[in-house]
């Protein structure tokens, strides 16, 4: 699959690049696994001459010597023998780049923590030392985001505050998958469309294994996710026990809950058995992996807070993968199939809120795109996109099929949300329709 989208990234890194001629730049990428980070850096300076270190989990002298390996290829140059630590090696490149200007990628940058904590100390007296003099583009990519930013956003931790910037990857818009989906299979159906957005939620890597296995159409999409040899069987596993470590069966348990529905803090105790206020806050602010939502209008510690995943492609895993899978262990791939199948309309009709929200959210049209909901759930409504400027408020109902919008029913709820709402108060409001054939 080709390259897609990242045009403003590209941009970024291109001009990090170039400042870092003048002056030296050190960057942060996060984001989560599969997202295409280190594909975004590639793309952007592959017209660029590049150092590219990846931390893979193997002892510091050999990891230095691959490093040393790169370091002379790339520059032509001769070190005189193998570092006999990262710090010695990275002394080296910013001695070097004094003398000529120097992109440094470290890929993985998170694993030295198991690797020698001792690099992150070490390479902020180096960096604090020399950048000042220095001419070095230095980028380091990490997938663990609680790692990450522990290591750039702890004030105890040595590195704290040392990045010029801290960008973080985000998954494919829907005008992005719309083009691939153009692209691949142009004769593709709407559910085509929403059935990728709510399996992978544009994470470039789900996205460009479902498109290289031909899987365009639902059916195919879930026939290549629910297969022996697939990888998206174990990867809400592989991604999320190496962030949670030794509790990750509370968490798993906790986003469970919320991907079968249960989003509001007491279902999920009564499910769990015990408190778990201390894990929510992990999950949304060290991991990333939940969002607290509350109404439009509500105040911050409102208890009408319900808690959503905020990853479509954990969603799924955790509503159907983690849930039934007892049934993927005994190999029946075809029941469970089918289960997701029975499944998908309810699935996929909460994944077309999301779609139409991160929809409206890439026009940029909208100051406020939000939901409303009561406090006894007898009332709610799906998507107000609103603009504060001009004072103007849509209000939308959206459901699968238009057949099953009632713009009646929501001009009710409507006139029961606004006495609530001073943000709308004074705006000139329209209520409307979504259905898939908006998409």
């Amino acid at each position: 699959m080709k390259f897609y989208d990242r045009t403003e990234e590209i941009a970024t890194l291109r001009k990090i690049r170039d400042n870092s001629w003048e002056n030296a730049q050190f960057t942060v990428i996060t984001g989560r696994r599969r997202i295409g980070k280190t594909s975004l850096v590639l793309k952007a300076y592959e017209d660029t001459p590049m150092l590219y270190f990846f931390v893979g989990r193997k002892a510091e002298n050999l990891l230095c010597e691959e490093f040393r390996q790169e370091v002379e290829s790339k520059l032509s140059i001769k070190m005189g023998g193998t570092p006999a630590n990262f710090a010695e090696l990275f002394d080296f490149l910013m001695a070097l780049s004094k003398e000529r200007n120097l992109t440094l990628f470290i890929d993985e940058f998170q694993n030295f923590a198991k690797i020698s904590p001792s690099v992150f100390s070490d390479m902020q007296r180096i960096w604090d030392l020399g950048h000042s003099e220095s001419k070095i583009n230095l980028i380091v990519c990490g997938s663990v985001y609680s790692m990450m930013t522990k290591i750039f956003r702890d004030s105890k931790e040595p590195l704290y505050n040392r990045q010029n910037r801290f960008m973080n990857v985000k998954a494919f818009k829907p005008s992005v998958l719309k083009e691939i989906m153009n692209d691949h299979a142009p004769d593709y159906t709407k559910d085509d469309l929403l059935a990728l957005y709510s399996f992978t939620g544009g994470v470039a890597k789900y996205v460009q294994l479902l498109i290289e296995d031909h899987a365009y159409s639902v059916d195919a999409m879930i026939d290549s996710i629910i297969s022996s040899d697939s990888i998206f069987i174990n990867e809400g596993r592989a991604i999320l026990v190496e962030e949670f470590g030794k509790d990750y069966d509370t968490y798993f348990s906790i986003l469970s809950a919320i991907a079968s529905g249960n989003t509001r803090r007491n279902e999920i105790e009564s499910i769990i058995g015990k408190e778990i206020g201390g894990y929510l806050t992990r999950l949304e602010d060290d991991y990333g992996i939940i969002k607290k939502e509350i109404p439009l209008g509500a105040k911050l510690l409102s208890k009408n807070a319900v808690y959503i995943i905020q990853d479509n492609f954990f969603t799924f895993w955790f509503r159907f993968i983690f849930k039934y899978g007892h049934i993927i262990e005994i190999g029946a791939y075809e029941q469970m199939r089918t289960l997701i199948r029975r499944d998908y309309t309810t699935f996929s009709g909460k994944m077309l809120e999301r779609y139409f929200h991160a929809l409206y959210a890439e026009t940029g049209k909208y100051t406020i795109i939000d939901r409303w909901w009561d406090r006894k759930g007898e009332n709610e409504i799906d998507m107000i996109a609103a603009n504060e400027i001009d004072k103007t408020a849509e209000i939308y109902e959206i459901k699968r099929q238009r057949k099953n919008i009632n713009i009646a029913e929501l001009d009710a709820k409507v006139k029961i949300m606004l006495p609530q709402i001073a943000a709308l108060k004074g705006f000139s409001v329209v209520t409307r329709g979504l259905d898939m054939e908006n998409m």
